[in-house]
This record gives C-alpha cells, structure tokens and sequence, in this order.
C-alpha cells in the first residue's frame, strides 16, 4: 500500500501545526541569539517572523495547487523540475533530522540534564512509535502536548506578571544595533529554527480534508497564533535577564521566574513538553517527505510502503528515527540547530522559486511576495555560524552528485 488516508480537518490540522512550532527551539535559541545580536534579537526575531510569513504564504499558495505529500519536494518537482525539486528534499530531510537530534537534546536537559543524551534517544523512540500507529494518534498526542503548553505558559505568564518582575524589568533600546546588522541577521537566522515546525503542515496534503482549503488555512492561523507566543516570550526574556546573561543561560524561561520554585520546575516541564510536541511533528513530516521521494526513486523504494493497519509510512517512519538517532549521539543541540536552520532556508527559497512559477490560475499572491522570501531566506542562511553553512552546502552537493550518478548508470545500455 502507498496511499494515505485523509483524517484531518482544520482543527486537527492548526493543532499539528502549532505542535511542531510551539517548542521547535523556542526555549533554547534565545540564548545562542543573544549572544549574536544582545537586545538587537529583538529585531532578529521580527525578520525571523516576516520570513517565515512569506514562507508560509508561498507554502499555502502551492499546498491549494498540489495537495500531496512532500512539501517543496513535491512542489519543485511540479514546478521547476526533478533537480530542483530533490534538492528540496535532500535539504528538508537533513535539515529537519537535525531539528529533531537538536530539540530530542533540548528535552532531555530539560527532563534530566545528567543523561540528556539517553532520554533523547528515548523520546525519538517513542514518538517514532506513536506515529507509526497512524495520523490520527499523531493529532491526538499533538492536541493533548499543546493544550497542556498553552495552559503551563499562561501560568508562567501569569506569575511573571504578579510576581512584580516585569515591573522592574527594563529595555535598553540604545544598544538594540550595538551588534551590528550581521549579528542581527545571524540572530534572524538561529530565531527563524523556532518557526520552521509550519513545514509539517505543508506535508499534509494527502491527509487533510479538502486540502485546497484547509491547508492555507491551518498555516496562516497556526504561524499568527505561534509569533504572538514567541513576541511575548522574547521580550521577557530580554527584558527580565537583560541579553548578557540571557547569552549564556541554558533555560531561559526557567531563568525569567528567578529560580523560584515550584514556578521553575513549571516552567522546564513546559520546556520539555513543548520540545516533544515539536518532535513528534517533526518525525512525521519526515516520513511523508521520505516517500515522496521514495515514490519517485529518489529515495530507496522500501521507504514508500504504507501500513495496511495504521495507514503510516512505518519504513520511513523508522529510518527517520534511526537518522535522528545518530545525530543525537554524535552532535551537539548548537551545530545542529546552525545546520538544520541553513538547510531548511534553502528549502524555503525553492519553495518561493517553485511559487513564481505557478500559472495565474493557481496564483493569488503577488509576485513580490516569492522575491522577497527568496532574498530573506539566502540572506539569513549565508548569515548563520559558517559551520552549519558549509555542512549543508556539502550536503547538498553529496546528493547532487549522488544522484547524478545514478542517473548515469541506470542510462548505461545493459
């Protein structure tokens, strides 16, 4: 079986959505972005916001004209053609599998600093499992992850508020550009690995109810709802720590309350839950994007089989979990945020290009939408630390020249 089924409507779809964003870096990324760009992260993540806006925009365009599974794999292909649209996918599975190595890490300093490593392997594991058991377990434990954040940061907000530190918090908007505008852009860059979870979404098509409406729906609401979340958390952040101390704080929101427990233990159990809710997202767009690929043999041909029990692309599924796996163990939470943030810019700027290609019946967005996102995406990937720019420059190179020689050899006359 190859088809998937699908189960989702709108609610279920925003719920997905806000599931892989919500905890896709947010209480970890302040930091490497502070040390960036101090208070001028501020900026960092309103360009962050813009370009994941314009993403989201061009992903909606093209998810209403093709809805299948693979995102801009899928989109590329359509668009640009089978090159392009490959090195959509190379760049998405290993941008997005370091994502999940990266916030498995998160969680597991979070949940049990002494041995992170160990419950990152854990957690993969067990998401990987609940995802196999089909889309509509995944929604459910997404639901249940993001009603349970929401509720656990309105909390936090809330003692924040009474507990008077917001009164004495101040913002020096003086030093905003002391960093100058490439840490700004830099900051942009690591900020933008919090919004890249709405890449999910785009990977529903064959699982949503009447895709051409639902999917642009559910992207635009989930990544509006997810900037006002993270607007509020940043600005606390800077405001409460102050940017030298919040560059070197490894729980920043735990950090904001002032150690005061039980509010700090709150806040890393938020912390952790939130990061669980963004991996379990994270593995499942994986797996679609791995059959896409591997329907069109771009991928090995074993990664394209779906369960007849669960409907789930349970190869995929687990070759996605080994891969994060290995990342996990051989790599720290910043390389990997820098790589994985690089490569899913990237994706993006092919998204853009494949969204100008479209013809005038598919189109409902102007042009400058595409150009824009193009610009923003390149610009914050050359502007990342340059060892996550080389490694995925390197990357996609090894799968260019990968499939260039498959290619060849399977033209050979036998």
């Amino acid at each position: 079986m190859t088809t998937l089924e699908r189960h989702l409507g709108l609610g279920r779809a925003i719920i997905v959505g806000l599931a892989a964003m919500i905890g896709a870096g947010v209480f970890y990324v302040w930091a490497p972005a502070a040390a960036a760009a101090g208070t001028g992260l501020l900026i960092g993540l309103v360009i962050a916001g813009v370009i994941a806006s314009l993403n989201a925009l061009s992903s909606a365009q093209l998810a209403m004209a093709y809805p299948v599974s693979g995102g801009a794999y899928a989109f590329g292909r359509a668009t640009l053609g089978p090159w392009w649209g490959f090195a959509a996918g190379w760049l998405f599975l290993a941008g997005k599998t370091a994502s999940a190595g990266a916030i498995a890490l998160i969680a597991g300093g979070y949940l049990w600093p002494e041995q992170s490593r160990a419950v990152a392997v854990a957690a993969v594991v067990v998401l990987g499992a609940v995802n196999m058991a089909g889309i509509r377990t995944t929604a459910g434990v997404s639901a249940a992850i993001v009603f349970t954040v929401l509720g656990g940061l309105l909390v936090v907000f809330a003692v924040i508020g009474l507990g008077g530190s917001l009164a004495e918090a101040r913002l020096d908007l003086g030093t905003i550009t002391d960093a100058g505008w490439y840490g700004i852009l830099q900051s942009a860059g690591l900020l933008f690995f919090c919004f890249a979870g709405y890449a999910r979404m785009a990977t529903l098509g064959e699982e949503v109810r009447d895709p051409r409406h639902t999917l642009p729906r559910a992207i635009i609401t989930a990544l509006g709802i997810t900037l006002v979340i993270y607007a509020v958390i940043g600005v606390l952040c800077v405001t409460i720590l102050g940017p030298a101390v919040l560059a070197t704080s490894t729980s920043p929101l735990a950090d904001v309350l002032g150690g005061d427990e039980p509010w700090t233990g709150l806040a890393r159990m938020v912390a952790a839950v939130a990061c669980l809710g963004s991996l379990v997202g994270i593995l499942a767009g994986l797996s679609r994007t791995g059959l896409a690929m591997a329907r069109e043999r771009d991928l090995p041909g074993p990664l394209s089989r779906i369960s007849t029990r669960t409907h789930a692309p349970v190869v995929a599924e687990a070759t996605v979990g080994i891969a994060a796996i290995a990342g996990i163990l051989l790599l720290d939470p910043a390389r990997l945020v820098g790589f994985s943030a690089c490569a899913v810019l990237v994706y993006y700027a092919i998204a853009h290009l494949s969204a100008l290609r479209q013809g005038p019946a598919d189109r409902w967005l102007p042009r400058v939408i595409q150009y824009a996102g193009v610009a923003g995406c390149l610009l914050l990937a050359v502007t990342l630390p340059w060892q996550g720019v080389l490694a995925a420059a390197a990357w996609l190179a090894v799968g260019l020249a990968g499939r260039g020689i498959r290619l060849a050899l399977a033209a050979r006359p036998r």
